[in-house]
């Protein structure tokens, strides 16, 4: 499998298959390239009530060209019906190119590092298990920096990463390539575009964002960092309806 020389590509993440990618449609919608599955992938909650696992949930059909709603008024979700053309919703992308690190807080524990950069949260709060995640990265003992790499794992944006201080490299596993339709019960919305595995997105501009393992895309039409999700979805009470 050929790697694109062209991009950037996040430190402990790895390229897909350069066919399998996301187009940015200038003011429309997001066109599948490739035909990587589609599932709803559901947030479960543990006992104390946090963000712990996912479910896997309905399949949707790709195929390559698919356009999937980014305006979050398509009334055939996931798929796009042209309801951007009369929504009025600004979908301009304003994300930076530049890598996620160069934006990110870190902080140091005794073994593991967290680098964080919030712009770039999707709401789906698996940070905030135990004493949460900043926290738990500092504290001492192996209990404490398996639930910080966890907690750090399930996140879908990847806005949360852990690195090895000792060899200065991410503690991340390159993920099976897929898209989500992601759903949140606990806070009764939908939320963004999930994808993982190293897929590359395309802006409308035609210049490519960082590859990252894990990274959400925006399908409520609001968010302030797009086509990245910011977790607006769940400030404005988003529903897809599937």
């Amino acid at each position: 499998m050929a790697q694109d020389t062209d991009v950037i590509v996040q430190p402990g993440s790895v390229q897909s298959d350069p066919s399998v990618h996301i187009e940015v449609s200038k003011n429309g919608p997001y066109i599948v390239r490739g035909a990587p599955a589609l599932h709803v992938q559901v947030i479960v909650a543990n006992e104390a009530g946090n963000s712990w696992a996912y479910q896997q949930g309905q399949e949707f059909a790709v195929k390559d060209g698919t356009a999937l709603c980014r305006c979050g008024h398509s009334k055939k979700k996931p798929y796009c019906d042209g309801s951007h053309l009369r929504a009025g919703v600004d979908l301009t992308e304003t994300a930076t190119f530049q890598p996620m690190l160069e934006g990110a807080e870190e902080i140091d524990g005794p073994n593991y590092s967290l680098t964080d950069n919030e712009a770039y949260c999707a709401f789906a709060r698996f940070c905030d298990n135990g004493n949460r995640i900043w926290n738990e990265v500092q504290m001492p003992g192996e209990q404490h920096e398996k639930l910080a790499a966890y907690m750090a794992h399930q996140c879908p944006s990847g806005r949360l990463l852990i690195w090895d201080r000792a060899t200065r490299m991410p503690v991340e596993a390159p993920l099976p390539v897929s898209l989500s339709l992601l759903e949140d019960p606990a806070e009764s919305v939908s939320g963004p575009l999930v994808l993982r595995g190293g897929i590359r997105v395309q802006s409308a501009s035609g210049a490519s964002y960082e590859i990252r393992n894990r990274q959400t895309l925006c399908r409520c039409g609001a968010s302030s960092n797009k086509p990245f999700c910011d977790g607006s979805h769940a400030s404005i009470g988003f529903r897809d309806g599937l």
